[in-house]
């Protein structure tokens, strides 16, 4: 009788365990592609199974019997993780009520799934109303914010270039905490722009700690790319001290030696991040793949001190004659640093007079100087440029760093907004071949998430969020130029974005199934 009894539960369970194997179900099912899932290893045959907002399946569907409701064919595709910007210009796309700008559909076309904002020391300060507004409206792409140092110090201090009283440093200590409180990742500085370049280094590290006590990151554009004021090497300096003493991850955006003076140092640079990571202080780098930086004509051309104070300073300083005189040797010093006249191309103006031309073409055609035909675009409320100053060997060898990984740093007029992704996996895995297929899909993924702290995010495995993109490598490329910035990028078959299918067959579907990410 006990024979009996145990034969039929033994027969019990098995017809459950085939059940429950046959019945395998997902909402979505990609078959047939190449799976490279953002930990760095090789590409494998795998298909990848999708149920809610989570990856639940990967491996053979044949073989494990799984059905879905809706399968896509990713034969000849390469089938990845989402990629991950740690440095864009999106929160007014974001906060935008039009539908393209809010969808970030820019982005999704390059394969992005998560975007990082308030970079460069900038930014709204209430993060809490931000990503409130984010989750109640909608936005195409996951999104994080940092708190930025700039935005903290204008609000204390506005443009003033003075040292703050103990209570004004604690006002912005507060004004950091709350941010984090809020869901920040962390603290971003743009230490070249006005008014965060004002901020002594003590400064900074102070606000700094108070981000580190919370867990956040701290992502900067330096002091100095360049040679304007402590030099590219002593920017790093800067950095990996501010590490140190604030006792927490510290990361560059947008890595590059930029201009003549500095052109080679990107050796030295490696060097030092090498060896302060030796020294166990955690510093990472992001970078994008063009010569042209995007900045304005004042932000490139002005020295800091002449923007203290705001506008109406500014404008008294230029009308100034005794001032004016220092402010255009100045200038003329900071231009042949990017340069020359030819290397700055507006690419975004009120004046469509000037729009795609460069400055020295602007200077001949209103018969004046380059300074001077710059000083009357800024008084005229400044214009967007690209700054062609950076070579191909550096750009090349911060790529090859292992801590390095990519970033846009997108902003309207220059093509990086619309062609970052592509244009590295299509210039520099399929046709330099400086970077390995999944090393290019790690850097923009997975290693990523580990330096913004994004759990779940990056990687194709059972568990993990599903962001999924599937891409033809053989076509997938930029369609974005200077002249042209805002083409889409093509070969990007499909986006999953938190499960839902963002971009089907190459067009965005109209979904907003991104979402705002805390700390």
């Amino acid at each position: 009788m006990l024979k009996n009894h145990t034969f039929l539960a033994l027969c019990a369970l098995l017809l459950c365990a085939h059940r429950s194997f046959a019945q395998q179900q997902v909402d979505v099912l990609i078959r047939g592609g190449s799976l490279v899932d953002g930990t760095g290893a090789a590409p494998r045959r795998a298909d990848v199974g999708v149920r809610g907002d989570r990856i639940t399946f990967v491996g053979d569907a044949g073989a494990s019997r799984v059905t879905a409701t809706k399968t896509i064919d990713a034969t000849g595709l390469v089938v990845a993780p989402g990629f991950i910007d740690p440095h864009t210009h999106t929160q007014g796309d974001l906060s935008s009520p039009a539908p393209e700008r809010h969808g970030n559909v820019a982005y999704l076309m390059q394969g992005v799934t998560t975007v990082i904002t308030n970079n460069d020391g900038g930014g709204p300060i209430d993060i809490g109303k931000m990503l409130g507004d984010w989750t109640k409206n909608g936005i195409g792409t996951n999104a994080a914010v940092y708190i930025g140092q700039g935005s903290v110090r204008g609000a204390v201090l506005g443009m003033s270039a003075a040292a703050p009283t103990p209570a004004q440093l604690d006002s912005m200590r507060a004004i950091v905490s709350r941010a984090m409180d809020q869901g920040a990742i962390g603290m971003s500085t743009g230490l070249y722009y006005a008014p965060g370049s004002y901020a002594p280094t003590e400064e900074v590290i102070a606000l700094a700690k108070v981000a580190a006590a919370k867990g956040g990151l701290y992502d900067t554009h330096m002091r100095d790319e360049s040679s304007y004021t402590i030099g590219l090497i002593g920017a790093v300096n800067e950095v990996i001290r501010i590490g140190r003493e604030a006792h927490m991850p510290v990361h560059i955006s947008h890595i590059k030696a930029l201009g003549v003076d500095v052109w080679g140092q990107s050796d030295t640079v490696i060097a030092l991040m090498k060896h302060a990571r030796a020294a166990g202080i955690d510093i990472t780098a992001s970078q994008y793949p063009y010569t042209a930086s995007g900045t304005s004509v004042g932000a490139s051309l002005l020295p800091r001190w002449a923007e203290a104070g705001g506008r109406d300073s500014l404008r008294a300083r230029i009308n100034d004659p005794a001032t004016r005189v220092r402010l255009v040797k100045e200038m003329e010093d900071n231009l042949k640093r990017r340069g020359g006249a030819n290397s700055l191309l507006i690419t975004a103006t009120r004046d469509t007079s000037i729009h795609g031309k460069r400055l020295d073409a602007i200077a001949k055609a209103r018969n004046t100087t380059p300074i001077e035909a710059a000083i009357q675009i800024i008084l005229a409320g400044d214009a967007s440029v690209a700054s062609f100053n950076m070579n191909e060997r550096d750009i090349e060898n911060f790529m090859k760093a292992d801590f390095v990984v990519t970033g846009s740093d997108g902003s309207d007029g220059h093509p990086r907004k619309y062609g970052t992704f592509p244009k590295l996996f299509h210039e520099y895995v399929m046709q330099k071949h400086i970077l390995t297929l999944p090393r290019a899909v790690e850097r923009s993924s997975g290693e990523t998430a580990k330096i913004l702290g994004l759990k779940d995010r990056g990687v194709i495995r059972t568990g993990a969020f599903a962001d999924v993109i599937a891409f033809d490598s053989t076509t997938f490329a930029d369609r974005s130029t200077y002249e042209q910035p805002t083409l889409l990028a093509v070969g990007m078959k499909y986006v999953l974005v938190n499960g839902v299918l963002a971009v089907d067959n190459g067009k965005y579907t109209g979904a907003n199934a991104g979402r705002a990410l805390r700390r």
